[in-house]
């Protein structure tokens, strides 16, 4: 029997070709991509997360830009988290919902709220025209443990889904869609809220937030939930604290 340690040294990295950068304008990115995709697993992965690494699909990679490192890998450190006061708001306002934590699966409302959420929030991205099975290769494959949650309402209607993956310290949300009308404003910082309080109630230590780029307006709101680190030359480093005030 081959020892984790052997399964981490058997893995490779490849780098992608150039595409467009998702985040900052005219700018070209490059990716690591580990492989074979199928000696991934949970105790390897573990250590990718933590050295920078992200899950999209059955692919794990993280940003290697030549002239570029404004991603940073950012993690909120779970046993010293305080909510802010719209936190606090947040979680009163969404406290409601009922979460149903179920293996990975297929339902047509999911995917119905995938295509609202998608086409008010992301018309323009390179999801934008998913089909049933391009959404089911997406969610409902990973080589790593793995659940899917669901948020209802008092009536049972679906307002949000994660797929979120477990790690040896922490949690990370593979992917979160939500009803994207304007009354449901804060459902996204409430299911990470949610992560915070359910990898406490686990004695897990992180909730692991993917990519933080100081000069993206997309990525502002992961700053929010604090204390957080991010990864910088390889080491986990505290990130600078907003004002604890902030409305």
């Amino acid at each position: 029997m081959k020892s984790e340690h052997q399964n981490f040294v058997q893995l490779q990295l490849y780098r992608t070709g150039d595409y467009a950068c998702h985040y900052l304008p005219n700018r070209i990115a490059t990716s690591e991509v580990v492989a074979p995709m199928d000696r991934v697993n949970d105790h390897n992965y573990s250590a990718l997360i933590d050295m920078g690494f992200r899950r999209s699909a059955l692919y794990v990679y993280r940003p290697q830009c030549v002239d570029c490192q404004a991603c940073q890998s950012i993690r909120v450190v779970v046993d010293e988290f305080t909510p802010t006061r719209s936190q606090h708001r947040c979680l009163k306002q969404w406290g409601h919902l009922t979460a149903r934590v179920s293996d990975l699966n297929y339902a047509t409302e999911q995917f119905d709220l995938y295509r609202r959420y998608i086409s008010t929030r992301h018309a323009d991205g390179a999801m934008a025209n998913d089909t049933e099975t391009q959404y089911r290769q997406f969610f409902l494959q990973s080589p790593v443990t793995s659940f899917m949650v669901e948020f209802r309402d008092a009536d049972g209607i679906l307002r949000m889904v994660s797929v979120i993956d477990q790690t040896v310290h922490g949690l990370s949300a593979m992917y979160t869609f939500f009803d994207p009308e304007p009354e449901f404003s804060g459902l996204g910082t409430y299911g990470i809220l949610w992560q915070i309080q359910t990898a406490r109630q686990f004695a897990l230590k992180y909730v692991y937030l993917g990519y933080w780029i100081h000069n993206s307006d997309k990525m502002q709101y992961k700053q929010k939930f604090q204390p957080a680190e991010v990864l910088i030359n390889e080491q986990w480093t505290a990130l600078n604290p907003f004002d604890p005030n902030e409305p």
